[in-house]
């Protein structure tokens, strides 16, 4: 959340050395408990609107469950799959809303 996607296509030493797989997201640094706690007096949805980012969630908790400090940060992980040879770089989003249920 309020990160950057990428958009990667796969590669033929991908198919012979992880069967097609690749990253699917960046993963957690923190749980979710943790994230709510390093949240507290922190207004997560304003920090995104302030990067130009809408925000809709169903709560604060929601919000700072996935903060972006909650997660690796995904252009590091997308380069070393890169670098790999597992997958390559074909875009990089940038986000524009969030919704959180």
């Amino acid at each position: 959340m309020g990160r950057a996607s990428f958009v990667l296509v796969g590669t033929e030493k991908a198919m012979s050395e992880t069967f097609g797989s690749t990253c699917h997201g960046a993963g957690r640094m923190m749980s979710r408990h943790q994230a709510i706690k390093k949240a507290k007096g922190r207004a997560i949805w304003r920090e995104m609107e302030d990067k130009g980012i809408i925000v809709r969630s169903a709560g604060r908790e929601t919000l700072a469950e996935e903060m972006p400090e909650a997660y690796k940060d995904v252009s590091d992980v997308v380069d070393v799959v890169h670098k790999a040879g597992i997958s390559k770089k074909v875009a990089r989003l940038r986000p524009l809303g969030v919704i959180k249920g």
